[in-house]
């Protein structure tokens, strides 16, 4: 009887001690399990932050000191880690050299789109000026008096004619222009091809004859700042004769002598009409222009159908005059 009590007890204990180590049994894998799913929650957080701590401890570690091994888990994540950090590497270099081709090949075609711009303005302006030699309103310049000028007389001229073409080369409806009585072995040629690139090639007539040679005398209007006549218009079966002068000395009624010379009409730039003297403070009032200037006012008056327009626009405020308010002409000039 007492060994049968004593046995049941033995036996009692016995059992609960087995359930004692199943019960921390399964507590150990738990944990196990548990301290596992954490471990992958950090190795994915690492990768999604980015953070590459191996290498990190790497480099804090000196090169002497022991490694640690790792186990087959961390070794496949850091193998895996290594392999993403490289493809992100790759990737970087990549867009890093698609974005310097991409801007190199912006630039080149900004270069090449200018480039093309540059030309097709080049034929406009070409085919602008070749229409303008069969059609254009007719403007001689006649350089018959250049003998008359000395020798810096001469390149200012030649600077002039410079400016007149480039005038006409911007202008949307070009003029059909004609250099008259220059001579091929005159001063005055041998300084426009000296200082102007291109002259010989310009798109204009060129002729050692009289502007009377080439139009007939009733259809031109010599363009003289001493004639009587306003000129009241602009229009496109006039020839407008400009006198080919520059005078320092300041002679009187060189280019209105020309034009009583050749028999033709004079007449003058409306300044009178439209403009009116402003105080300066060396009361200096001139309504003497340079060849270029009474160009480009001709050029304006025909484009716009208004003299006040051009005259405001292309009359050399230095000259002292301006365009008089409406009901205010000058007076006194």
């Amino acid at each position: 009887m007492f060994f049968d009590s004593f046995s049941s007890v033995k036996f009692y204990f016995e059992y609960d001690d087995y359930l004692c180590s199943v019960e921390h049994a399964k507590m150990t894998e738990m944990v196990s399990e548990s301290s596992e799913e954490q471990t992958n929650g950090v190795w994915e957080m690492m990768e999604l932050l980015d953070i590459d701590v191996l290498e990190e401890e790497r480099a804090e570690e000196p090169d002497d000191a022991p490694q640690a091994p790792l186990s087959k888990n961390a070794s496949r994540k850091q193998r895996h880690w290594e392999r993403t950090l490289a493809a992100r590497k790759s990737k970087r270099r990549e867009e890093k050299r698609r974005r310097r081709l991409n801007r190199h090949s912006e630039v080149e075609g900004d270069a090449a789109r200018r480039q093309l711009t540059k030309r097709d303005a080049k034929a406009a302006i070409r085919e602008r000026l070749a229409e303008a030699r069969v059609s254009g309103l007719k403007v001689c310049v006649d350089l018959s008096m250049s003998h008359r000028m000395s020798d810096k007389e001469t390149s200012r001229l030649a600077a002039q004619l410079r400016r007149l073409y480039g005038s006409n080369r911007r202008a949307s409806k070009p003029f059909r222009l004609f250099l008259t009585g220059l001579r091929e072995d005159s001063r005055l040629l041998a300084e426009c091809v000296r200082m102007n690139d291109g002259f010989l090639d310009y798109a204009l007539e060129r002729t050692e004859q009289s502007c009377l040679d080439v139009f007939p005398a009733e259809s031109v209007v010599y363009l003289s700042p001493d004639a009587q006549e306003a000129l009241e218009r602009v229009d496109g079966d006039t020839v407008y004769v400009l006198g080919g002068l520059v005078d320092e000395s300041v002679q009187k009624a060189l280019s209105l002598s020309r034009a009583e010379e050749l028999g033709v009409r004079a007449a003058r730039l409306p300044i009178d009409e439209h403009m009116r003297k402003t105080p300066n403070a060396k009361n200096f009032h001139s309504k003497i222009l340079a060849v270029n200037q009474v160009f480009d006012i001709l050029l304006a008056a025909y484009h716009t159908g208004s003299w006040t327009l051009a005259l405001d626009k292309c009359f050399p405020r230095s000259k002292g005059y301006a365009v008089a308010p409406q009901g205010h002409l000058a007076s006194g000039q």
